[in-house]
């Protein structure tokens, strides 16, 4: 290598050659390190894959349960399909983080949810105003609401380890793969949008609901102060989805549809690791453990809402 060729590199490294190199092994060494740790969650290959056909009463068939717990991000668009570039919404626009989730899966606890207000205040470095955490899936995607949520839950670095981005075909799929669902609703919930061509026609008692009437219940809000409301009708939703999933029949179910929901949903969860985590939800104990993110009360007329003061960080505890 000639000497000018040989200055150019170092020159490249900065000021402090060593002490770049230094820094870029430790980069590339916690990016292995990460990626280790998160093997050893799933240490074996699925039985599926192998094409051993799952027992009707035994989870463990499906795959092997992860070997601790797993925290998926689930974000809910507002959009019918990935990639639509109109959210089908009132106001119109780009998709938006219609919901969001954190799941925590393990074989040998209830399953653990956490509901994260859209409408939650959060100040980006260098903004001079706040914004509601749904609009970070605009501005930077899953990483950026990962850092967001990481951040005011007061997560360890390495959580969530998985997300899935879910519009809402791929809940209304879900939702008539597993068989529909049954829900109680204390009254009845009707809208009507012409210029969306939707509405709402759900009544109070038992429900049984179908895909287009679970995405019904989870889009309803009757005015923009409803959130709260929302989520709460939201949460029937979600121990009605993990309950049938844990029925008699889930287990037999529950390839196929991982199978149809890999084209409608963004996930960096690999076929195999959706069905450990599958496996693991069925065997869990019972009830699941649903949560609410705790905010301060509303000030005046605010659409922003703050986070409860007095709290001690992780706001969600880990297991």
């Amino acid at each position: 290598m000639a000497p000018s060729d040989l200055k150019r590199r170092w020159r490249w490294l900065g000021r402090h050659p060593l002490r770049t190199v230094l820094r870029l092994g430790a980069a590339v060494l916690g990016v292995a390190v990460s990626g280790w740790l998160l093997t050893k969650l799933w240490p074996e290959p699925d039985r599926i894959a192998r094409g051993i056909p799952a027992n009707a009463d035994n989870p463990r068939s499906l795959a092997p349960f992860p070997e601790e717990p797993v925290t998926v991000l689930i974000v809910g668009v507002d959009a019918d399909k990935l990639g639509d570039t109109n959210n089908k919404a009132a106001p119109k626009g780009p998709a938006n983080a219609d919901a969001l989730v954190l799941v925590r899966i393990s074989a040998d606890q209830p399953v653990q949810v956490l509901q994260l207000p859209t409408e939650l205040a959060v100040q980006l470095p260098g903004g001079n105003q706040p914004t509601n955490l749904s609009s970070l899936w605009l501005t930077g995607g899953v990483s950026l609401v990962n850092d967001a949520i990481r951040e005011v839950v007061g997560l360890p670095e390495d959580v969530p380890q998985r997300y899935v981005v879910m519009p809402r075909q791929a809940l209304r799929s879900l939702v008539d793969k597993l068989g529909e669902v049954d829900v109680i609703l204390s009254q009845s919930y009707k809208s009507k949008d012409s210029s969306q061509g939707y509405s709402v026609n759900l009544q109070a008692g038992r429900q049984r609901l179908n895909g287009v009437q679970a995405e019904q219940l989870a889009r309803f809000r009757k005015d923009t102060r409803d959130d709260a409301n929302r989520r709460v009708r939201q949460e029937l939703l979600i121990e009605a989805l993990i309950e049938q999933i844990k029925a008699p029949g889930g287990i037999a179910v529950i390839p196929s549809l991982v199978k149809l929901l890999d084209t409608e949903v963004e996930t960096n969860l690999s076929q195999s690791e959706q069905l450990s985590l599958a496996a693991a939800a069925i065997a869990s104990p019972t009830p699941v453990q649903i949560t609410q993110f705790p905010l301060a009360k509303r000030a005046g007329d605010q659409l922003l809402r703050q986070v409860k003061p007095g709290l001690a960080a992780p706001i969600w505890p880990q297991p």
